[in-house]
This record gives C-alpha cells, sequence and structure tokens, in this order.
C-alpha cells in the first residue's frame, strides 16, 4: 500500500522515499462559498480521473462534516454501543473528586461543550457514578477524561479480532482507487444504546451527566467503531 506524503522532497520527486512508493496531496475546494472547506486528493492522478473526482466531491460535498452541528450521527439501526455489564457486579458510584479552581474551570468549559455538541444529557439518580481526569495536552490546555475503570470490570472484553493486514490488502485488490477517509468525531458518531447511557454517568460539582453517544474509555468502544 502506498504511503501517501504531503511535503515534497528531492526523493519524492522520483517517486520514491525510503523504499516506497510517494504522492503528492492536492488540495481541492469542495464548497465555492466557502474556501476552508478543502479535501486532499492524490496529486498523479490521470486528469480525466481528477476531473471526474473533484466533481464528485463539489457534487456530494454536504456529506462532509465540518463542525458538531452538521453531524447527524450514525442511525441506531445500523450501529450502537451496548454495555454487556454483569448482572452480578454491583453498580459502583465513585465518591466525587475536588479540584482546584483551574481544573473546575476547564471541567465546566468541556461539559459546556459537549452540552452544546449534544453528545451528553443531565442524568437523573444514575448507578453508575465515574469521576473526571483532567489530562494536560500537548498545546498546554486540559482535556477531560472519564475514569470508567469500575464499569470496564464490570464488561467482558469483546475479543473479535480485528481484520488481518492481508485481508484489508486484498480487499482493495482490482479498485484503481483508494480512499483514506477521517471520520470527523468518529467515536461520537455511534450512539449509546438508550439502555446504556445512565452507565455512563459522570460526575463533576454541576452535577450529573451521561454520555449520548460513545464516548472514549470504556472497553469495548474500540471494537464497536
Amino acid at each position: 500500500m502506498p504511503d501517501l506524503v504531503i511535503e515534497g522532497t528531492e526523493e519524492e520527486e522520483s517517486g520514491w522515499t525510503d523504499g516506497h512508493l510517494a504522492e503528492r496531496l492536492e488540495e481541492i475546494q469542495i464548497r465555492k462559498d466557502d474556501p476552508t472547506k478543502v479535501v486532499k486528493i492524490g496529486g498523479a492522478l490521470d486528469s480525466g480521473i481528477r476531473r471526474s473526482l473533484i466533481e464528485l466531491l463539489e457534487e456530494y460535498n454536504d456529506i462532509f462534516a465540518w463542525n458538531h452541528d452538521e453531524m447527524p450521527g450514525i442511525p441506531l439501526n445500523l450501529a450502537v454501543h451496548r454495555l454487556a455489564v454483569d448482572a452480578i457486579v454491583k453498580p459502583v458510584k465513585q465518591k466525587r473528586r475536588h479540584f482546584n479552581s483551574e481544573w473546575n474551570i476547564a471541567v465546566q468549559g468541556e461539559v459546556d461543550k459537549l452540552l452544546k455538541a449534544r453528545f451528553i444529557r443531565e442524568s437523573r439518580y444514575p448507578e453508575w457514578i465515574a469521576n473526571v481526569v483532567m489530562v494536560t495536552k500537548a498545546n498546554g490546555k486540559w482535556r477531560m477524561c472519564v475514569d470508567y475503570t469500575d464499569l470496564n470490570r464490570a464488561c467482558p472484553k469483546d475479543s473479535f479480532l480485528l481484520l488481518k493486514i492481508d485481508q484489508l490488502i486484498n480487499s482493495t485488490a482490482g479498485n484503481k482507487l483508494l480512499s483514506f477517509m477521517d471520520a470527523f468525531s468518529g467515536y461520537n458518531q455511534i450512539m449509546m444504546h438508550p439502555a446504556d447511557q445512565d452507565k455512563t454517568s459522570f460526575i463533576t460539582r454541576q452535577g450529573f451527566y451521561c454520555y449520548k453517544v460513545m464516548p472514549f474509555g470504556l472497553k469495548n468502544a474500540g471494537a464497536t467503531y
């Protein structure tokens, strides 16, 4: 499978980088009214294929999500995340951890963003309660995570293996074009099953909230995705 590179070098001009075929990428504006809405396509495409691909992307530009308001989510009949909680395990209600003022402000900011994006809702009388954990991001800002250790411990691991690389490569055989799709907020496009939403509840100084969409941190979220 060819490696895709963006920045051109002398080696890339020759078509090879570290023994791998390299291809320049070209940015294409697919919404004529907004120069920021761009996607990348291969720069070495045949002119006819390039023109047809650009026309296709422009025609269906409405399927791309650039923010949470444009992200309708995946219908429940196509994909939904369920929690296989062991019925004999007693629900755990973690005691709320107290943070300093900086962390409390950061938590409130994250909660407000999640509420605005309709990713979470208020939860009433949850049986499972987890704490939030603040993690420093590379840019120095705070990332809010949820400690689902207890909930994950009560759920069996999904042992279904992902496809092997040879299966993935064979599935591309015979095709002229290969596209790499980068899903916007991919996990959050999958809904939590309504019966399991309250199990994802977390506590802040403002109250209880639970996820309506699949969050990071759950044991089998990766398998569902």
